[in-house]
């Protein structure tokens, strides 16, 4: 196995002739992998022909989302991992939160990068980006390579120096039949979950910012079994509170004797600005509307009083706003 990081950024490879993870790394064959797998369908008593919508308007079902992958790192690293997972998701949460957050996020951030590769891919098929990537935020290429970079810790030794990069919190809930769905949101690396007892939130790319962000809460509710309203609403603040981040982390990431390690650059730099854009209930309470669909909440019910906007915790221990 070569030592170098295979960065598919830097030559647009999303082809589907080189492994998602590895690129060509390995030299076994390569073959292509469901997004969603087997067992996560099975469990969600999903049939694999559930629909999704992609960027690009087009929708596609869940069995049609693959990437291709080098058959030595899907039976020697892949699986292993999927079996790990799947093991903890059948207990509910009880399994989920002895997890080790460094194998969730390694689960959820392959997931949620198998997406952008074939978002990638279907943008460059479709001439809407350059195979150099021109049409494309810098930043954004930027805060998926190194996502990219940091799940290659699926297959070869990845060290994060005294940081972890992510937000990650799995909640109890009170209804234990709770329906398999999740959501995400690729341009702030986001991602929920919820099925059975259980509910994980993480922002991927953030080193625990946002879970300091809403500490207070989270203190509030430590081991409590939350409601589905609850939990959609903590879901919406992070949702929202991952958009006012307003840093983009940097990293050294440096490849030593068969490892990489990866230090993270403090993220005040050299500007007094806070980490995140000032809250607004307004704007909050909109995020907000579309995590309640399910409940009929509309916006004027929920920001009837501009300074207090309904809440299904109490309190509602919402960030302060100046």
């Amino acid at each position: 196995m070569s030592s170098t990081i295979y960065q598919p950024f830097k030559n647009f490879d999303f082809k589907f002739r080189n492994c998602f993870l590895s690129g060509d790394t390995f030299k076994s064959p390569v073959e292509e992998i469901t997004i969603l797998p087997s067992w996560l369908l099975k469990v969600a008593n999903f049939s694999g022909d559930e629909q999704i919508k992609l960027l690009d308007e087009s929708v596609r079902s869940y069995n049609t989302l693959k990437v291709p992958c080098n058959s030595e790192v899907l039976a020697l690293f892949v699986q292993p991992l999927e079996e790990k997972i799947a093991a903890a998701f059948e207990k509910g949460y009880e399994g989920v939160s002895q997890l080790d957050e460094a194998d969730l996020f390694k689960w959820i951030g392959k997931f949620l990068y198998s997406l952008i590769y074939i978002e990638m891919n279907a943008a460059v098929r479709l001439q809407q980006l350059s195979e150099d990537g021109l049409n494309m935020s810098q930043g954004l290429m930027h805060k998926f390579g190194n996502l990219h970079t940091m799940i290659q810790s699926i297959y070869q030794d990845v060290v994060f120096e005294d940081f972890s990069p992510w937000s990650i919190i799995v909640v109890p809930l009170e209804d234990q039949e709770t329906a398999f769905s999740f959501r995400d949101e690729i341009n702030t690396l986001t991602f929920s979950l919820k099925l059975k007892d259980f509910g994980i939130i993480a922002c991927l790319q953030d080193n625990g910012t946002n879970k300091r962000y809403h500490e207070e809460l989270l203190q509030q509710i430590a081991e409590k079994p939350l409601s589905a309203q609850q939990f959609e609403e903590l879901c919406a603040r992070f949702f929202y509170s991952a958009y006012l981040f307003n840093r983009l982390p940097e990293y050294t990431i440096m490849p030593v004797e068969g490892s990489i390690y990866i230090d993270a650059m403090p993220l005040k730099g050299t500007t007094n600005k806070p980490l995140f854009d000032q809250w607004q209930h307004k704007t909050y309470a909109q995020v907000l509307q579309d995590f309640w669909k399910p409940w009929g909440h509309t916006l004027f019910e929920i920001i009837k009083d501009p300074l207090h906007p309904i809440s299904y915790f109490q309190p509602a221990s919402l960030p302060e706003i100046s």
